[in-house]
C-alpha cells in the first residue's frame, strides 16, 4: 500500500513538472521565427555629411524600421548632420531618403523614401506602456555595420529625463539587450514582434556595451512625430523644477525652451529657443530662450501639468485664442495666439 501511494505521488509530481514545463515552453518566444518574420521591416541607414566650407565628407551608420506610407523611423542623431541618406533593405535594395521630421530631445526622426521598396514589410507599432519590466525584448540592427544582427534581452526599466517634445514628456526604455554602434535608430521589439522602442543610446565606462542601453519609447515617438497637440506642438523643452529654476534666476518652475521648429505653431506664437550651450547638474541645456510658465493660466512645471494642458487642448476650437506666459530676459511676457491644426505626417496605430 505504501509503495502504491509513493508511486501515485511520483506520477502526480512528474505530471505537474510536465505541464509546467509545457506552459513555460509555450510562453517562451521563438526568436528564430520572430527574426525571420520581422527582418524584412528592418533597414540599415548609411549617411554622408558634407562640410559646406571644406567640401569634405564623413560617413555615418545606423538602423531603422519601415512604417506605412514608405516612411522610416530612426534615431535623430543618426541623420542630424546628413547631406545624403541611403536606406538599405534586407534584399540589398538601396533607396534614397529625405528627412520629414527630427526631434532631438526624444532622439527620433522620420524619413521619407524616394520610392516604395520592392520586398519589404511594414512594422507593427505597439502600445509601449503595456510592456512590463522583466518581459523579453529583442533588437535587430547593424552593429558595427554587420546588418541583420539579432540581440536578445529584457525590458529592465523606464526612465524620464525631464525632457519634452511634441507636446509630451519623453520616456526612454532601459534594456540589457546588447546595443553597439550601428544599432542606433533600430527597432526594439516586444516578445510578439511589435515595435516598442527606437534604439537611442547606452551608458558605458568602456565605450562598448556594458549592459545598460536605452530606446525612445514608441509611444513617445508616435506622439512627438504624429500626434502633437496644437497648443504644445513645434518645440522641445526641459522641465525646470523649483531648484533648477532658482539656479537660473527664473521666478517659478516651467519648461525651458531648447528648440523651436521653423514654421511651427510655436514659432508663429513667438516662442524663442535656447542658444547658449551649458552643463548644469550633469545635464546639457541651451540657455537664453523662453521659459514657459503657463498656457491659458495652467502652469507647466511637471509632466502632470502637461497632461492637463493636453486635455484642455481638445476642448478648444479652431481659431480660438489662447495665451502663453513666458519668462524672457528677466521679465514675464504674455504671448497671444490662436488654435490651429498642426500639419503632421499621418500614421495609424
Amino acid at each position: 500500500m505504501l509503495l502504491r501511494k509513493l508511486w501515485l505521488v511520483a506520477v502526480l509530481l512528474l505530471g505537474s513538472v510536465f505541464y509546467v514545463s509545457k506552459a513555460l515552453a509555450v510562453d517562451k518566444p521563438d526568436y528564430a521565427i520572430l527574426y525571420e518574420q520581422h527582418l524584412p521591416s528592418v533597414v540599415t541607414i548609411n549617411t554622408i555629411a558634407i562640410d559646406p566650407l571644406t567640401g569634405g565628407s564623413q560617413s555615418g551608420l545606423g538602423s531603422g524600421i519601415l512604417v506605412e506610407d514608405n516612411q522610416i523611423l530612426t534615431a535623430a542623431h543618426v541623420i542630424d548632420t546628413a547631406s545624403i541618406i541611403n536606406v538599405k533593405f534586407q534584399d540589398d535594395e538601396i533607396i534614397p531618403a529625405t528627412v520629414v521630421s527630427s526631434i532631438e530631445n526624444s532622439d527620433v526622426a522620420l524619413l521619407k523614401l524616394a520610392k516604395a521598396p520592392t520586398n519589404a514589410k511594414e512594422a507593427i507599432l505597439a502600445d509601449s506602456d503595456k510592456t512590463k519590466i522583466g518581459e523579453p525584448v529583442f533588437i535587430i540592427g547593424a552593429p558595427f555595420g554587420i546588418s541583420q544582427t539579432l540581440s536578445i534581452g529584457h525590458l529592465s526599466g523606464r526612465m524620464q529625463r525631464g525632457l519634452m517634445a511634441g507636446g509630451t514628456p519623453i520616456e526612454f526604455l532601459q534594456t540589457d539587450t546588447a546595443i553597439n554602434t550601428g544599432n542606433s535608430g533600430g527597432p526594439m521589439f516586444n516578445q510578439y514582434g511589435e515595435v516598442i522602442g527606437i534604439v537611442s543610446f547606452i551608458l558605458s565606462k568602456s565605450g562598448g556595451f556594458d549592459g545598460i542601453g536605452f530606446a525612445s519609447s514608441i509611444n513617445t515617438a508616435k506622439q512627438a512625430l504624429f500626434n502633437s497637440s496644437g497648443l504644445l506642438a513645434g518645440f522641445e523643452g526641459v522641465f525646470l523644477n523649483e531648484s533648477m529654476a532658482s539656479v537660473l534666476n527664473i521666478p517659478e518652475p516651467g519648461i525651458l525652451i531648447q528648440r523651436v521648429v521653423e514654421g511651427s505653431i510655436a514659432q508663429k506664437a513667438g516662442l524663442r529657443s535656447g542658444r547658449i550651450p551649458a552643463q548644469i547638474a550633469g545635464q546639457s541645456l541651451k540657455l537664453g530662450g523662453d521659459t514657459i510658465l503657463a498656457i491659458n493660466d495652467l502652469v507647466c512645471a511637471t509632466p502632470h501639468d502637461v497632461e492637463s494642458l493636453r486635455e484642455q487642448a481638445h476642448t478648444l476650437d479652431q481659431g480660438q485664442p489662447y495665451s502663453i506666459r513666458v519668462f524672457r530676459e528677466g521679465k514675464v511676457v504674455v504671448l497671444f495666439t490662436e488654435v490651429e491644426n498642426q500639419l503632421l505626417p499621418t500614421l495609424s496605430d
